[in-house]
């Protein structure tokens, strides 16, 4: 027979492997289609420098919450820091999804 302590510890270990401990965002991701230059693309140009700790906005330390009353249409153009995290670009995206007349292009 198993002692009862084993049977614990095994239960605390499934139970921590399991869980989950923190909120994910999910963003959804449209097809790539076949681009050239258009007389309606967006002229105002807003590039973002995105790094685990800092968030530029041309040049200007920001937050996300500012962020959000600074770029209200336009074309965002996205620069990934080495550290930045998945969770931390679809936070992002997350904040700037579904704004009319708003297009996000994140570079490599």
């Amino acid at each position: 027979m198993t002692p009862l302590i084993d049977v614990i510890f095994l239960l605390l270990l499934f139970f921590m492997l399991t869980s989950t401990f923190s909120k994910y965002g999910e963003i959804e991701l449209s097809n790539a289609t076949a681009g050239g230059a258009t007389s309606d693309a967006p002229q105002d140009r807003a590039f973002v420098q995105l790094g685990a700790d800092r968030l530029v906005l041309n040049g200007t330390p920001t937050t996300l919450d500012d962020l959000t009353t600074q770029v209200t249409s336009g074309q965002v153009l996205v620069s990934l820091d080495p550290d930045t995290t998945a969770q931390r670009l679809v936070d992002f995206l997350v904040l700037l999804r579904g704004r009319e007349g708003l297009s996000v292009l994140v570079l490599e």
